[in-house]
């Protein structure tokens, strides 16, 4: 009778830790191309942008990105890393959004300062204060030179 109890006890242990590692949250942090925060799919290989997580378009084998538990209720039900809160606390975009070069938030707090802590203009872009709110302190290289004012100072097109 002691090993029918010592068995026992031994399978209720294994059933509430099998129990509880069921529950345990699936940590689905991935780093996608160019460094850029991702989502990890279930395969555990996959890493989806954080920008095309909820976008109608599965990009898990499992279609786990879409799933109505992630994207029920905009950005709440999220993970948090995948959401960068706007300085305007009515907007947030996706992590991997924030320091692109683009005004994806509308008023640049994705951009600069010290919620978005980018780093300085990359080499692929040059640093001026923009003429248009597309931008917030670098355009793209591929716009200097090209006949159109994008810098408030045209250094776009004298001197970059």
């Amino acid at each position: 009778s002691a090993m029918a109890l010592l068995v026992l006890v031994a399978t209720v242990g294994l059933a509430v830790v099998l129990g509880l590692l069921s529950h345990m949250p699936v940590n689905r942090f991935c780093t996608a191309s160019n460094n850029r925060t991702g989502f990890l799919c279930d395969d555990k290989v996959t890493c989806v942008p954080a920008s095309q997580v909820c976008n109608t378009v599965s990009n898990c084998r499992g279609g786990e990105d879409e799933q109505e538990e992630l994207c029920g209720d905009l950005p709440r039900s999220l993970p948090g890393h995948l959401v960068f809160r706007c300085s305007n606390p009515a907007y947030w975009v996706y992590a991997d959004q924030r320091c692109n070069g683009m005004n994806d938030c509308g008023d640049c707090s994705d951009e600069t300062g010290s919620l978005a802590a980018c780093l300085p203009c990359g080499s692929e872009w040059w640093n001026c204060s923009p003429v248009l709110y597309e931008y917030c302190s670098c355009i793209p290289r591929r716009l200097c030179r090209d006949g159109i004012q994008h810098c408030h100072s045209w250094s776009d097109e004298y001197i970059c």
